[in-house]
């Protein structure tokens, strides 16, 4: 399956403890680049939610938001850090002695000082094996949000696949029309300047101009490219990276192709070609 790596995916859990939202959103990235929105007592996640991420996406700039708001009611009794509370009052105190200002220390300042109010520790556990379960399913939701989105990459890419391949066929049928028209106007250009050539040198300009107009060998590659793509395209996986080298030889193809073109139909076909391909390479940005 091919995977974008532009999607979004969003869960809630609730529980005794309270309730908790994850967010998990992505946008394209040559590389893998996780960032991690959470609160400060769910820090301890990070690194296993990282791991997670790396195990499963391969590039992206993906960006991780957890909302946790906990029930009052199921927090047990409330335990006092007496040093960290203590510090944090000595520190006030100085601050408001060095500023001149006396008042007294606001208790209620004091407790939301990260740290000074705590909650029995096999609480937090109970509630952080909720979360990574919830996360495990955000992020379930969320690989398969960057599939169908791939899915639908893939589909815009195929179709402009079958359009090279028409343009090609329609290129490679014109091209004998084309030589004898330009072989009739060089017959023409020789009458009209009344220049008389030896049947060797004629022909000799028309092996020139033949060689100089031959694009067999660009639309022989050109298909061979369509097949190539289409080839990584139902292999999936993390082919963004070969899909880019792909468009870039598809590129130089269509350069070669316009430069060798002696009628408005060889033109049009490369600006088309080119068209074509500057929109494959749009979708293949966002593909992982």
């Amino acid at each position: 399956m091919i995977y974008s790596m532009t999607a979004y995916a969003r869960k809630e859990v609730k529980g005794d403890w309270g309730s908790a939202v994850w967010e998990i959103r992505s946008v394209n990235q040559r590389y893998l680049e996780t960032y991690f929105r959470l609160p400060e007592q769910f820090r301890s996640l990070e690194p296993l939610l990282r791991e997670r991420f790396r195990q499963r996406l391969a590039r992206g700039k993906v960006e991780c938001h957890l909302r946790f708001e906990a029930n009052p009611a199921a927090k047990g009794e409330l335990t006092i850090n007496k040093d960290l509370a203590n510090q944090v009052i000595k520190a006030a105190n100085q601050i408001m002695h060095m500023t001149g200002e006396l008042s007294r220390v606001n208790p209620f300042q004091v407790m939301q000082w990260p740290g000074v109010m705590e909650t029995p520790e096999q609480d937090m556990d109970l509630v952080n094996q909720a979360l990574l379960m919830t996360f495990d399913e955000t992020l379930i939701d969320f690989i398969e949000a960057r599939g169908r989105e791939g899915e639908n990459m893939k589909s815009l890419i195929e179709q402009r696949l079958s359009s090279i391949t028409e343009e090609v066929v329609k290129v490679r049928a014109r091209m004998p029309e084309i030589l004898e028209w330009q072989r009739e106007r060089l017959f023409n250009k020789f009458e009209d300047a009344k220049v008389e050539l030896e049947p060797g040198r004629v022909e000799q300009e028309l092996i020139l101009l033949a060689q100089k107009s031959d694009v067999a060998e660009e639309l022989d590659r050109l298909d061979s490219h369509v097949k190539e793509t289409t080839n990584i395209l139902n292999k999936g996986g993390s082919c963004g990276r070969r899909l880019d080298f792909m468009m870039q030889e598809f590129n130089r193809e269509s350069n070669t192709l316009a430069s060798k073109s002696i009628s408005s139909d060889i033109t049009a076909s490369g600006v088309e070609l080119k068209v074509l391909i500057e929109q494959m390479r749009e979708q293949i940005q966002n593909i992982e």
